[in-house]
């Protein structure tokens, strides 16, 4: 699967209202965070980026050779400016969600982004797909830890 990991410093200041207790008050602050977004670098796909962690220091050099026959190879469909555009989005959008649990009613807040690694990877996915009393499901297996990403649980019945 194709990623773009966006390495950023993201620096929300706010303003905001308080209303769980009585009277309302109004806060200001900041939230400061380091990330290393993931982006997947293909339209129009389901994959869970905020629960799959590409390990970087893992990372080596792309070698076709050393890819399975029956492999799949996807490229990317989103570029460069692109991916750095929707991280900026995804990230704001998640300090949004942050601040919804300091304050009640946001008033102001601007996202202050920097920049700082922008890397393009392929990182190793399995998708299995299984049959299980009649009904089909779904594993996503990180190939280079052998650790599930996202699986379907069968339902039971009592």
């Amino acid at each position: 699967m194709p990623f773009w990991v966006v390495s950023v410093d993201a620096k929300s200041t706010y303003k905001g209202i308080f209303e769980r207790i009585a009277p309302a008050i109004v806060k200001d602050g900041t939230i400061e965070k380091e990330y290393d977004w993931l982006i997947l670098a293909r339209e129009a796909s389901a994959f869970p980026t905020r629960e799959y962690k590409v390990p970087l220091e893992g990372k080596i050099p792309y070698d076709f050779r050393r890819i399975e026959a029956f492999a799949k190879l996807l490229n990317s469909e989103v570029d460069r400016d692109s991916a750095v555009e929707m991280a900026k989005q995804e990230i704001d959008a998640h300090h949004r969600f942050l601040l919804q649990q300091e304050v009640d009613r946001i008033i102001e807040m601007q996202t202050e982004i920097t920049l700082k690694q922008i890397v393009y990877l392929h990182a190793p996915v399995w998708f299995n797909k299984y049959e299980y009393k009649h009904g089909l499901y779904q594993l996503l297996i990180d190939g280079a830890t052998g650790s599930t990403i996202k699986g379907d649980i069968p339902s039971s019945r009592f």
